[in-house]
C-alpha cells in the first residue's frame, strides 16, 4: 500500500471518530493535515501570517461541517476546498478594504526577474495556476481531486495546468523575458 493510501485510510478512520465527537480523532486530523492546509493557503495568499489565520478559520469550518462529509476518504480534497473558499473570502475582504482606502486606484507591482530557475518561474504564475500545479504535482492529486479541492470544474483544472505549463516552458526557455 502506497504512503498516500495509508494516509487516506488513517484519515478516514479519524474522520469517522471525529464525526462521533472524539476530540482525540479531530486532533489527529489536525496533526496529519495542518501542514498541507497551511501550504495550500500560503500558495493562495502569499503571506504566512494570513495563511495561518485562514487555516485556523478553516479548521473551525471543518469541525462544524464534518458531519456533512459524505465520503470519509475524501477528507483532504474537502478540507482543501474549505481552505480555498476561506482564502477567497479573506482576499475579497482585503480587496474591499484596500479599494475603500485607496479610492479604487490600481497599482502595478513589477518585480524584476534575474535567473530563470523553476522556483522563480513558478513564483511568477498567478495564484490559481500555482495552486493547481502544487496540488497536481506536489500533492499528487488527480484532476478530479484538485477540482474538488479548489471548487472548480475539472476542465478548469486542465486549462490552468495547460497555461501554467506553457508559461513555465516559455519562461524557462527565455521566450518571454520575465513577463507572464
Amino acid at each position: 500500500m502506497r504512503e498516500r493510501e495509508k494516509i487516506r485510510v488513517l484519515a478516514a478512520y479519524h474522520v469517522a471518530g471525529a464525526r462521533l465527537g472524539s476530540q482525540r480523532d479531530f486532533s489527529a486530523l489536525v496533526t496529519l493535515f495542518d501542514t498541507r492546509l497551511r501550504a495550500h493557503a500560503r500558495r493562495l495568499c502569499d503571506d504566512g501570517d494570513t495563511a495561518r489565520d485562514i487555516v485556523q478559520e478553516a479548521w473551525l469550518a471543518i469541525a462544524r461541517g464534518l458531519g456533512g462529509l459524505r465520503d470519509d476518504h475524501a477528507f483532504l480534497p474537502w478540507a482543501l476546498r474549505i481552505v480555498t473558499r476561506t482564502a477567497a473570502r479573506d482576499l475579497g475582504r482585503k480587496r474591499r478594504q484596500r479599494d475603500a482606502q485607496q479610492g479604487y486606484s490600481e497599482t502595478l507591482d513589477e518585480t524584476p526577474i534575474d535567473a530563470p530557475d523553476l522556483s522563480t518561474a513558478i513564483a511568477t504564475l498567478p495564484a490559481p495556476q500555482r495552486a493547481v500545479l502544487a496540488l497536481f504535482y506536489l500533492d499528487e492529486m488527480s484532476v478530479a481531486e484538485v477540482a474538488v479541492a479548489l471548487d472548480i470544474p475539472p476542465g478548469t483544472v486542465k486549462t490552468r495546468l495547460m497555461h501554467a505549463r506553457a508559461k513555465l516552458r516559455a519562461y524557462l526557455d527565455g521566450e518571454n523575458n520575465g513577463q507572464t
